[in-house]
């Protein structure tokens, strides 16, 4: 070709940077579809880094390798971006989970698979990339999405207190736990200044502070006239006041024979090794995710503080304790040393998530109860846990999936009814039931159902009640404790009932007994999650960045 007829202009404009500009192209439909989620309040959108990736893919480059290259870079910075825009589990997290993900039956993990797959937004998705198809053929989009995601980074400029989510929200369930500050010390934490992310930051600071100084004094030893009985803690994997609601369980006619039920109890956490470390160090107060794997004082273990009163320490399971190093955590953090009670002649009532055999939780009681029975010691405390509702639990016979309304039907069941075993025993028991996080049966924005990698409010918020077996008193209805309580609350229950006392009481004072337990704040943590209650409403971090509203 002669280039000799070209003027002179145009050959030089050809040269200019602004010759080589490109839109967004295909890349568009991705930022829509972004900006829809976001609408909907179902990312956790991070504007500047969306709005660099923009700057990545409009930036000026002549045609050729160079350009070809930055497309193919462009697919996993695209991905990762995505991915990260979301509430899915961290890498740490995922890497600290794989072994767990391992030992999980191929059944479940297929099931967990099925679940990501939401075909309301795969139509969705459909008639978005349908109407941008034919809107572009008139319109250049990416002038629109480029300012939408200018937009909204002008938005958060004065901070993470404007939320590009929806409104807050505070609970999960018809029992709403309160916001309330309140510390068993008496004093309380600042929630008058502005959600800021500062504010926030500090308001967590604040409460870890304050939780440190807290603890449950116990005797140093038991009066001579002190009546022995057992305490026995009933620890339930994937139970929370959500759950029992959406199973229409709610009335269920365990609930009306406790005597003791604490409506806004928080478990601190949605997985079971770091609720049985905390269960367990229930005698001081909340500690953060990370330092449950730190030493811990020698006075926040509950039941190493029963031990030194004369309880002999007893663990029962349903489960061998080795998904997750479950038993070996037991051993290292929660300070729990004896031998799980084998499982004997228990039926197997349930094939577990990961293969192992699940034994019915009550042939499982009713073998200790046999135990005690045949035991020298006096006094026992008693830790035994249960993984019947767990996610993934299939049918002995069939191999299919038992839904979770039948297992907790049969759960409850099975408590009723040793409940009344135990007061035909003629044995004096301090019944203890307290989950250890919710099942997340009704998944939300941030996480399907099933998935817990997220303590959110309708995961920790757990139904806790208490029952004296055996004792002379009882209340003449439930006694509900309605304040925002935790671990604490539990362990200065038990040092209030230590010297069994109230089991040959005349009368018991339940009020004076419930009056004046440790409040704790709304505060759960994972690994790199923290999720608060701050001023009514429900706070969340990921990973130490900013504070946003937990969406609806």
């Amino acid at each position: 070709m002669n280039n000799k007829n070209i003027p002179l202009e145009t050959a030089f404009s050809d040269k200019k940077l602004w010759a080589n500009w490109v839109g967004l192209r295909g890349w568009n439909y991705y930022f829509l579809i972004k900006l829809a989620l976001v609408w909907g309040g179902y990312l956790n959108f991070h504007p500047l880094e969306n709005l660099v990736f923009i700057a990545f893919l409009l930036f000026p480059l002549p045609a050729g390798w160079l350009r070809k290259t930055r497309d193919w870079l462009a697919f996993p910075i695209g991905f990762a971006l995505f991915y990260y825009d979301t509430w899915l589990p961290g890498i740490q997290s995922i890497i600290s989970l794989n072994s767990q993900a391992t030992a999980l039956s191929f059944s479940y993990v297929l099931e967990l698979a099925q679940r990501f797959i939401n075909w309301n937004w795969v139509g969705a998705g459909f008639a978005l990339l349908v109407g941008y198809l034919f809107i572009s053929q008139w319109v250049r989009v990416t002038p629109f999405v480029v300012a939408a995601i200018v937009w909204l980074n002008i938005i958060t400029l004065s901070g993470p207190a404007i939320s590009l989510l929806p409104t807050a929200s505070t609970t999960g369930g018809n029992r709403s736990p309160t916001a309330a500050a309140s510390t068993s010390s008496g004093s309380t934490l600042d929630t008058q200044a502005p959600p800021t992310n500062q504010n926030l930051s500090a308001y967590y600071d604040s409460f870890m502070q304050k939780q440190k100084s807290l603890y449950t004094p116990f005797p140093t030893e038991l009066p001579a006239d002190s009546q022995p009985f057992d305490l026995l803690v009933i620890n339930i994997c994937s139970l929370s006041w959500s759950d029992i609601e959406d199973s229409g369980l709610t009335d269920h006619p365990l609930w009306k024979k406790m005597n003791i039920v604490f409506d806004n109890f928080n478990s601190a956490t949605s997985y079971s090794g770091p609720a049985a470390i905390r269960l367990a160090r229930a005698s001081c107060g909340q500690t953060s995710h990370s330092d449950l794997y730190q030493q811990a004082d020698k006075r926040c273990y509950l039941f190493e503080n029963l031990a030194q009163l004369g309880f002999k320490n007893e663990l029962v399971m349903d489960h061998s304790g080795k998904f997750g190093d479950y038993l070996k955590e037991l051993r290292e953090y929660a300070d729990m040393q004896a031998d799980p009670l084998p499982p004997g002649d228990a039926k197997q009532e349930l094939v577990a998530f990961d293969g192992e055999p699940l034994y019915q939780d009550l042939a499982m009681l009713k073998r200790w109860l046999d135990t005690r029975g045949k035991d020298n010691a006096s006094r026992s405390a008693t830790f035994y846990n249960t993984i019947e509702l767990h996610d993934g639990n299939r049918s002995v016979t069939s191999n299919d999936r038992v839904a979770y309304k039948q297992r907790l039907q049969a759960l409850f069941d099975d408590l009723d009814q040793f409940m009344d075993d135990l007061d035909k025993s003629g044995r004096k028991v301090m019944v203890v039931i307290v989950p250890e996080h919710g099942a997340a049966l009704v998944g939300d924005k941030m996480q399907i159902s099933g998935l817990r990698d997220i303590p959110s409010p309708s995961i920790t918020h757990v139904p806790m009640a208490v029952k004296l077996i055996g004792a002379k008193s009882s209340p003449q209805q439930t006694i509900h404790v309605t304040q925002p309580s935790s671990y604490l609350a539990l362990s200065e229950l038990v040092t209030r009932s230590v010297d069994g006392k109230l089991f040959t009481a005349d009368t018991i004072d339940w009020q004076k007994l419930t009056d004046g337990l440790p409040q704790t704040p709304v505060m759960s943590e994972t690994s790199g999650t923290v999720v608060m209650g701050y001023q009514g409403q429900t706070y969340i971090r990921l990973n130490n960045a900013s504070w946003v509203p937990y969406p609806k």
